[in-house]
């Protein structure tokens, strides 16, 4: 009996340790972040500003503040809005780092 729980807890321990891939949408970019003073960022070397609504997602997928977010040249993914603006990022783990997604580049040529 002990070793069907000591089993049942060891399942239930390893289940969060399972890659879950998050749904990205189909308009992402992908470039180097860096965060700056709200709204102000920097999107590969160039200024850019965050709306007023943005969200930044960290890597487990929780909101980040912007004034919490610390780095320089944070691989991420991002949406634009309609006015320019960037609306969300995800900063990304090793794994989605290393899947193909245009940059911004790609589709200025």
């Amino acid at each position: 009996m002990m070793r069907l729980i000591g089993l049942f807890l060891a399942a239930i321990l390893a289940l969060p340790a399972q890659a879950i891939e998050r749904p990205f949408p189909a308009n992402i970019l992908r470039g180097k972040f860096t965060p700056g003073y709200f709204p102000d960022i920097t999107l590969d070397g160039k200024a850019r500003k965050l709306s007023p609504a943005a969200r930044i997602f960290n890597e487990d997928n929780r909101i980040e503040l912007p004034a919490a977010v610390r780095g320089k040249d944070i691989v991420v993914n991002y949406t634009v809005d309609a006015m320019g603006y960037i609306d969300r990022i995800w900063i990304l783990t090793a794994d989605e780092a290393a899947q193909k997604v245009p940059t911004a580049a790609d589709l200025a040529k």
